[in-house]
């Protein structure tokens, strides 16, 4: 019913710059957030950041001013602006949708994308 279609990982030095796109399809009235959440290697998956859809954010303390989360409602998107980079910045991100309502009235608690992979080299 809801897909989320995410784009813009790769490969980048240390020091570099990302920007992940996602994007949600279907029938969907509304979506209450969108978030991004990143999974290493042997590690949890852990929150990078969030917005909801009055636009207020929050971010992984991790993040520490390096990247910036921000949307467009009418498109149903959500963007990740990464930069300074880092070798444990490396993982599969995932974008995140929740309290999605669709079109008709039904009411999903959420959904997730495919993940994209950012590897970011030393």
């Amino acid at each position: 019913q809801v897909q989320l279609v995410e784009s813009g990982g790769g490969l980048v030095q240390t020091g570099g710059s990302l920007r992940l796109s996602c994007a949600a399809a279907g029938a969907i009235f509304s979506i209450g957030a969108m978030n991004w959440y990143r999974q290493a290697p042997g590690k949890q998956r852990e929150l990078v950041a969030t917005r909801t859809s009055g636009g207020s954010t929050n971010y992984g303390d991790f993040v520490n001013g390096r990247f910036i989360i921000s949307g467009d409602n009418a498109k149903k998107a959500v963007y990740l602006q990464m930069s300074s980079l880092k070798p444990e910045d490396t993982a599969v991100y995932y974008c995140n949708a929740e309290t999605i309502v669709l079109i008709g009235g039904q009411r999903l608690r959420g959904a997730w994308g495919q993940g994209t992979q950012v590897t970011v080299s030393s």
